[in-house]
């Protein structure tokens, strides 16, 4: 049941100066259980990487901060775009709270004049939220008119907990069972997102106080990072749930490089008796690739490792130029850029296998199809919903044609 302190709560005003709005993300170098825990690799980039994109590409968030006792993780998060507080030895021991942490955070902003109205506590060890989740949250609470709020997954169900002693049933009377749908709702807080006034914090030592609101997340997007095995299994969760990731700032780009077997193609080929080779592709991904012709500058290549000349066959149909028959595509791919007078971040590349890895490693936005190898989803900025060869490239166009609506 939920807790409400009415004694210290406070009505806050709308929120309207974004100003005033502070995520805070605390990150010590010391982990027991999985030794540089926030600096693991995940899904292609350090841990701590996620939680810093998802907090800058939230609108309502003007400074994104992480406390760290740590150089390396200080190095990381500022290449990832986030300001750093340095705390004490004191505060980064396994005993130390990440309330202490928080504290010492705001005390060290208010030295240098800064307090905000609002502070957004995230762990870098909740790598899974979807794009927009954080500002979902910062409007349940203003829908709330709460002064904190805690992200929480809903459980359904018969809810027992072992004690040293005893089994205890928690959710119902084990002596007169109802039916699942009488039991209610019950909500497991996911340490994910919280948000706090700062006199919440000062006022009751506690991230949660005052009226106390929740923000309910899919359990999916709920998995925490506490054992070695957690990244694995959010690895592969992020693998076939490529919402997940931050969508990547497209308006920058002037090139679109596609690879074609497995993308302007489906990865078959039909070999006849003669052996001439025919592939199959999709009209709608031609329709996308001539309305971004006709609306935009931005500019279209396929590079290809194959030789078949029904790559340039297609291509001449598509009026794009094609390189093909490279069997490393880097070198090319920055030669093409280099004519075209851009540099890697203006290009995003669109790939399926593991010879695609090299030039989406380079570019400025590297792009999976849905049916890609799964170390190329891993890998990529964005993967789209469509297979290769079966609406893929139309999607993609479809998502640079609306940076210029």
């Amino acid at each position: 049941m939920l807790k409400t302190l009415a004694v210290g709560a406070r009505r806050r005003d709308p929120i309207v100066d974004h100003e005033r709005i502070l995520a805070l993300i605390p990150a010590r170098g010391g982990s027991k259980g999985i030794p540089r825990k926030n600096l693991a690799p995940f899904g292609g980039r350090p841990l701590l990487a996620w939680t810093i994109e998802q907090a800058r590409s939230t609108p309502e968030i003007a400074r994104v901060v992480v406390s760290t006792d740590d150089d390396e993780i200080a190095t990381v998060a500022r290449t990832w775009g986030a300001e750093v507080i340095r705390r004490p030895e004191s505060l980064a021991g396994d005993e130390a709270s990440s309330e202490s942490a928080l504290a010492h955070a705001l005390d060290a902003l208010a030295a240098d004049g800064y307090e905000p109205d609002l502070v957004v506590f995230l762990q870098a060890t909740s790598p899974l939220r979807r794009p927009g989740e954080i500002s979902r949250a910062l409007a349940s609470l203003e829908a709330a008119g709460a002064d904190s709020l805690f992200s929480a997954s809903t459980v359904h169900g018969f809810v027992w907990r072992q004690n040293s002693q005893d089994l205890q049933a928690l959710t119902y009377d084990s002596a007169s069972r109802p039916r699942r749908q009488d039991i209610g709702e019950d909500l497991l807080e996911n340490g994910s997102i919280y948000v706090f006034e700062p006199w919440v914090l000062r006022e009751h030592g506690n991230r949660l106080g005052g009226k106390i609101a929740i923000h309910r997340m899919d359990p999916l997007d709920s998995f925490q990072v506490d054992d070695p095995g957690d990244l694995e299994t959010m690895e592969r969760l992020l693998a076939v749930r490529p919402v997940l990731r931050p969508m990547p700032d497209l308006a920058v780009i002037r090139l679109l490089v596609l690879d074609f077997d497995g993308v302007l193609s489906d990865d078959r080929v039909v070999v006849r008796e003669d052996g001439l080779e025919s592939v199959v592709c999709h009209r709608g991904d031609g329709m996308g690739l001539e309305l971004l012709r006709k609306n935009t500058d931005i500019g279209v290549v396929v590079l290809s490792k194959e030789t078949n000349p029904v790559v340039a066959a297609r291509c001449r149909k598509l009026r794009i130029p094609c390189h093909q028959g490279y069997e490393r595509k880097l070198p090319q791919l920055e030669a093409v850029a280099r004519e075209h007078g851009l540099r890697s971040h203006q290009v995003a590349y669109v790939g399926n296998d593991v010879n695609d890895l090299e030039p989406m490693a380079w570019c400025g936005v590297s792009v999976a199809v849905a049916d890609a190898r799964p170390e190329v989803r891993r890998a990529a900025d964005l993967v789209t919903q469509r297979p290769g060869g079966r609406g893929a490239v139309r999607e993609i166009c479809d998502l640079f044609l609306d940076t210029v609506d």
